[in-house]
């Protein structure tokens, strides 16, 4: 790894190559180690208060500190991969997890308990992964009291695409009265052919798609992003920890009029993974290839941070938006729905 020029070596980032792949050198601190200096490569995530935030590709991020900060550059993206990794489903979960994370998790042996506020039933329900290390009537009266603390109901996604695991808690709520609901789909696609499809599309005749470099990407979502995500209290600080928490988030708008935007996404890259959400296109727009140029425009600058696959969550009878998800390549990797305890 080459960071000199005539033997010196030389920080050639700023913050505003955040965003951009980058390899850097930093003083080691690691006690009793020979070596003077580590490296480390992946996306410069962030640069704030004096600590630049690296995402490997594997999803660890790695903390520099501008004091330890010896020699940095931009490096060219990885090349992308045709076909994406698999992922067991606990895999996949955590992954969707980071992607879009509560504001507060508490650990009951292997379930997150999960609460943001009541923004999503994704970002206020317990992720069960294996034992939480209760008798289950305990575990599941445990769960109950620790969200109406919260002020919210108690609810537990269940994975039915790993019986297995879940059944017997799927059971024991259905018991005891949860009902269930919000029947949903996690999918999974390669990446790469997703960036391609506008290119794909105009070579096969017909209307002309717009070009990628229509869609805008920011880090953060503007008032207009949130006002067409429509959902009720996104303003709020809950809910913008939530849209704005994980590893490398990306916002993407086709602007519109004084209506909004007339198309608008986020994706989340966590190492060879990305992670689709919040696909809208104004009802005026539609019909007119826009939700296919936010996904292949998202799908461009997670491909450059070097991940090669894609996952998205939909609602089971969302027909309109399987659709547009088996056209871009989509198959389902499992299925999950949640149970919501009775009020009290």
């Amino acid at each position: 790894m080459e960071f000199t020029t005539r033997g010196r070596l030389e920080v050639r980032i700023t913050t505003a190559d955040v965003g951009k792949r980058v390899s850097v050198r930093k003083l080691n601190d690691s006690p009793g180690s020979p070596e003077r200096f580590t490296d480390a490569v992946g996306v410069l995530t962030s640069w704030e208060g004096g600590v630049l935030r690296i995402t490997r590709r594997s999803g660890e991020v790695v903390e520099v500190p501008e004091s330890a900060l010896v020699a940095g550059k931009v490096v060219p993206p990885a090349p992308p991969r045709r076909r994406g990794p698999a992922a067991t489903v606990r895999e996949l979960q955590l992954i969707a997890s980071r992607g879009w994370p509560a504001r507060e998790t508490e650990s009951l042996g292997d379930w997150t308990l999960r609460a943001a506020g009541g923004f999503t039933t994704r970002a206020n329900s317990v992720l069960p992964l294996g034992d939480s290390g209760l008798p289950l009537p305990e575990a599941v009266e445990r769960i109950t009291d620790w969200y109406g603390r919260r002020g919210l109901p108690a609810t537990v996604q269940i994975t039915t695409g790993d019986p297995a695991r879940d059944e017997e808690l799927d059971a024991e709520l259905a018991r005891r009265g949860w009902t269930g609901e919000r029947y949903a789909l996690m999918r999974t696609a390669p990446l790469a052919p997703i960036a391609d499809l506008p290119h794909r599309l105009n070579g096969m005749g017909g209307a002309p798609m717009p070009d990628t470099g229509d869609v805008l990407l920011t880090r953060e979502p503007d008032p207009a992003w949130v006002r067409a995500y429509g959902r009720e209290g996104a303003d709020a600080p809950d809910a913008t920890a939530v849209l704005t928490g994980g590893p490398s988030v990306w916002f993407a708008t086709v602007p519109g009029d004084d209506e909004g935007p007339a198309a608008m996404g986020r994706c989340v890259v966590d190492g060879r993974w990305t992670g689709f959400a919040a696909l809208h296109v104004s009802p005026a727009r539609r019909r007119q290839g826009l939700g296919s140029l936010v996904m292949a425009g998202l799908a461009r600058q997670a491909l450059a941070e070097g991940a090669s696959a894609a996952y998205l969550q939909v609602e089971a009878d969302n027909g309109a938006a399987a659709a547009l998800y088996d056209e871009l390549g989509f198959t389902t990797h499992h299925a999950y729905h949640y149970r919501r305890a009775p009020q009290r």
